[in-house]
């Protein structure tokens, strides 16, 4: 997948918006299990951050990132979608330009 069709490997600002935002939803145990022990936060009701980065995160926000447990990820992190509201919020945090739908 190139940049131009995946603007999340030049952006991360959703993951580096609020480490309120990475919460567990509607996964089931079995998803859960699947994420790494240090990814998750100590309450287990979400991605362990550092600050309001999520831990996951790998590389520079607005550059150039991917998520370390990509095949792994939450299902809020499957949800969220280039240009929709959740993104734009996080990219205006980070002084990124909006994307279109």
């Amino acid at each position: 997948m190139s940049e131009a069709s995946n603007p999340c490997q030049s952006c991360g600002a959703c993951c580096s918006y609020s480490s309120n935002w990475p919460r567990f939803s509607i996964e089931d145990d079995e998803a859960l299990a699947l994420i790494p022990a240090a990814f998750v936060n100590g309450r287990q009701s979400g991605m362990r951050c550092i600050g309001e980065r999520c831990s996951a995160l790998k590389g520079e926000v607005g550059k150039s990132t991917a998520c370390g447990i990509y095949e792994l990820r939450p299902e809020v992190c499957r949800t969220c979608m280039p240009g929709d509201p959740e993104c734009t919020l996080a990219r205006r945090k980070f002084g990124l330009a909006e994307l279109s739908r």
